[in-house]
């Protein structure tokens, strides 16, 4: 398959041939092309990068080849091993580096990985600056440095402490009330990172963390996207230590969602809605997500006298929405929390600490919390793309469909029904078309779903 070049990275399956999967030539190129261009936009600063890796089987290769690369283009690396996206994040302007690099495919399957590509922000590149990364690639114009002008690796392994610390600072984060519920919590990690730092995360707030695939070999145990039909290892293990909640995230640990005390979703895109809903009856402000999150996040906001605003799918353009609007939480439908308080970026960290907070101030089991929010069930569909689809000519036919019910178009197509939606989109991550949809009841957002898949398929 081709390599996916996005605002999420540079993404593609490990081996086969070069510029058709992510191969050792592909991650050289890209990592050379990364450190050109901060070379360029830094042209009198010795440059230092942030590299750390989920725990995929991939990684420690990957992130030798990337490392090596900087350094025989005069640039510092912070390693930082095994670690977390946010946790890059927030080291990024801990060291006052011009950027970092996170080596993970996130909720993608162990033969992926990516290079997801961060800022001196600690933020994800905008698409211009990914448009240049890819432009420098293409030319190939690399310029190396000599032998006394290497850089060097610096390997720094306080960062997962120190992200924890940070969280458990905010004022937000209620301790002693989640010390005192005494709550009992089961962890599926997913055999990546997750496994380290959240049984971390859960001591220091004095839970009782039972862990479940918490051991970082990259061997995921199930399909690593946090959705209903991966979680009965989570669901069982819930019910048979007859715990207080479940807790999942992604391989990265960017990606959250939970488990009731029945051993029921309590729902990924209400990760979100609970955290914002917490943060938002402490401080008055706006709220962000995206084209494809739930409406019961606009509800929760107006409830508080806030705004509502929805972005293009994409962590960048949550990113940045949320500076314009000035929004003081906001993230992404697929259990993405972003704090700015914290950092800009999703954090299952800060998501979390803040969703135990909201459950032991209002003495709430998860379900009966649950049963607090607007009821929407949502539906995640997907078409796999083959070689002669065009997607672009699809949705537009799609819109024209549907030209009555004034189309939303900033990302793929949206169309707004009553008390329903579905967006359809062409994945920054995966080879397919992203059916999503939401109705006030499963059978409802399915049927929706389906509909729209015959639709396309009539198109093709």
């Amino acid at each position: 398959m081709t390599i996916i070049k996005s605002i999420s990275g540079i993404r593609g399956t490990v081996g086969g041939k070069p510029n058709q999967n992510l191969t050792p030539i592909d991650v050289l190129k890209y990592s050379t092309s990364f450190g050109i261009f901060l070379k360029n936009k830094y042209p009198n600063k010795k440059i230092k990068v942030v590299v750390g890796r989920d725990a995929r089987i991939s990684g420690p290769m990957i992130q030798s080849l990337v490392q090596n690369t900087l350094v025989g283009l005069g640039i510092d690396c912070i390693d930082l091993g095994l670690s977390t996206t946010p946790t890059v994040e927030i080291a990024v302007t801990n060291e006052n580096a011009s950027g970092g690099i996170i080596i993970t495919a996130s909720h993608n399957p162990k033969n992926w990985n990516a290079l997801k590509l961060l800022n001196n922000q600690g933020e994800f590149l905008s698409s211009n600056d990914g448009d240049e990364i890819l432009s420098i690639a293409e030319n190939e114009d690399y310029n190396f440095s000599d032998i006394d002008n290497l850089g060097s690796i610096k390997p720094v392994s306080k960062y997962i402490d120190y992200h924890i610390n940070k969280v458990l600072n905010l004022k937000y984060v209620n301790i002693e009330s989640i010390k005192k519920s005494n709550y009992t919590v089961i962890v599926d990690g997913v055999n990546s990172t997750g496994g380290i730092i959240i049984p971390k995360l859960l001591s220091k707030l004095g839970v009782n963390c039972i862990g479940i695939h918490c051991k970082p070999t990259g061997e995921f145990p199930h399909d690593p996207e946090p959705l209903e039909e991966n979680l009965t290892d989570l669901s069982k293990a819930v019910i048979n230590n007859k715990a207080d909640l479940g807790i999942v995230v992604d391989p990265d640990v960017d990606r959250l969602a939970f488990v009731d005390e029945n051993g029921k979703m309590f729902g990924e895109e209400y990760t979100l809605v609970a955290c914002a809903d917490y943060i938002l009856s402490k401080k008055t402000g706006n709220t962000v997500s995206n084209l494809s999150s739930t409406l019961a996040l606009s509800k929760i906001t107006m409830k508080y006298n806030g705004n509502y605003f929805a972005s293009a799918v994409g962590e960048v353009n949550v990113v940045d929405l949320m500076k314009k609007q000035n929004a003081i939480i906001g993230g992404e439908g697929n259990g993405g929390v972003i704090l700015p308080e914290l950092h800009y970026g999703r954090d299952a960290v800060v998501g979390i600490a803040l969703f135990l907070s909201l459950l032991a101030e209002r003495k709430h089991t998860v379900s009966e919390l649950k049963k607090t929010y607007p009821e929407y069930y949502s539906s995640k569909k997907k078409i796999i793309l083959e070689p002669n689809m065009n997607v672009n000519n699809i949705l537009s036919k799609i819109e024209n469909n549907y030209i009555d019910k004034n189309p939303i178009t900033i990302d793929g197509v949206k169309i707004n029904f009553e008390n329903s939606w579905v967006h359809l989109r062409k994945s920054n991550t995966e080879p397919i078309i992203r059916i999503y949809s939401e109705s006030t009841s499963k059978n409802k957002a399915d049927k929706l779903a389906k509909d729209f898949i015959k639709e396309i398929k009539k198109l093709i």
